[in-house]
């Protein structure tokens, strides 16, 4: 799964055969078989953890009773999911024709009006409407043109752009993490912070954007991925 991902990413789904998945492996095309009746098969598997991730995320916000968090856990799930599956998303938008079959199409479609609604919320002025789809628009194109981006970064400069669109200021920058006694990143994270970069790296995350995520180095999170 997680080679068909980067290869669907990098060459196009249409374009990486189950032949070219097995190699990368390191098994046959008939051990791949095995597993997988079919390459439409690993494109699903692949694609749903997205949609269901998106849908479940929406659907806990529109759980909200304040508008304003209603809003706005809508567009920080939105991003954060679309970062967790950015192989994913990357490897649909390089075969566009992905996002134009059922159902695929029709659960994208579902989400993003829903997202549009909840950004726009009780407003329902054709202005407010324009600029909801307008944020709603910009949260998922940096994360595939800007891919080399630590997640941390990108998430930070995506809800800056989300709350110039809002009219609302953007919110001040963390201060910097806390250095080991050597001067540099910490050695350690906490066991929640495992499990998060755990999630992350099993959701297609790259061991250097999880480390930059934490503060840590990527030894550090190659040692707990390794425990």
């Amino acid at each position: 799964m997680a080679a068909a991902r980067v290869l669907f990413a990098a060459r196009g789904y249409r374009a990486t055969s189950m032949q070219a998945v097995a190699d990368e492996v390191g098994i046959t095309k008939a051990a791949l078989y095995y597993h997988f009746d079919a390459k439409d098969e690993i494109l699903r598997r692949l694609t749903v953890p997205l949609l269901d991730e998106l849908e479940a995320t929406l659907a806990a916000a529109e759980a909200r009773a304040d508008p304003d968090e209603v809003r706005w856990r809508a567009i920080e799930g939105y991003v954060d999911v679309h970062l967790r599956h950015r192989h994913t998303l990357t490897m649909l938008v390089k075969d566009m024709t992905l996002l134009v079959q059922a159902p695929v199409a029709d659960r994208f479609r579902a989400a993003i009006a829903l997202a549009n609604d909840l950004v726009a919320g009780p407003d329902d002025s054709i202005e407010n409407r324009v600029r909801a789809c307008q944020v709603v628009a910009g949260l998922a194109d940096p994360v595939v043109l800007f891919r080399d981006v630590p997640t941390d970064t990108l998430r930070r400069l995506i809800l800056d752009g989300a709350r110039a669109l809002l009219g609302e200021p953007a919110r001040p920058r963390p201060r910097a993490r806390a250095r080991g006694r050597n001067g540099g990143r910490p050695a350690a994270l906490t066991a929640e912070q495992v499990e998060q970069a755990r999630s992350l790296y099993l959701a297609g995350g790259a061991a250097e954007e999880i480390a930059d995520r934490f503060g840590v180095s990527r030894a550090t999170i190659y040692r707990h991925l390794k425990n």
